[in-house]
């Protein structure tokens, strides 16, 4: 038996095709927990930057993505890789929250 079973490993090992259908040892994912429904604009928003960019004539060389999460409305800042989060926090103040107020929450990587 101990023969048939090292065999059969042997040949596993080298067909091609039970390489590519391995069944997964790991008990299965969680239900996916979807985001609630919106129902005010600006809500909720996701964020994002965008880096490996060349640098601008002011020095920027990024881009901080900011998405509305019902109406899917973008804004895309000017930003540099050397801000402080508080910089970051002021031109949010600016720039988003004086435009749309303050959001019930963020979404982020």
């Amino acid at each position: 038996m101990e023969e048939y079973v090292k065999d059969v490993a042997e040949y596993a090992a080298k067909c091609y095709t039970c390489q590519q259908v391995k069944a997964e040892h790991k008990r299965p994912a969680g239900t996916l927990q979807p985001l609630p429904i919106l129902e005010r604009k600006w809500e909720q928003i996701s964020m994002d930057f965008i880096v490996g960019l060349r640098r601008t004539r002011k020095g920027n060389d990024l881009i901080w993505v900011i998405i509305d999460g019902l109406t899917k409305l973008t804004h895309f800042l000017s930003v540099n890789t050397n801000y402080t989060l508080e910089m970051l926090g002021k031109i949010y103040v600016r720039e988003i929250v004086k435009l749309h107020g303050v959001s019930v929450s963020i979404v982020s990587n």
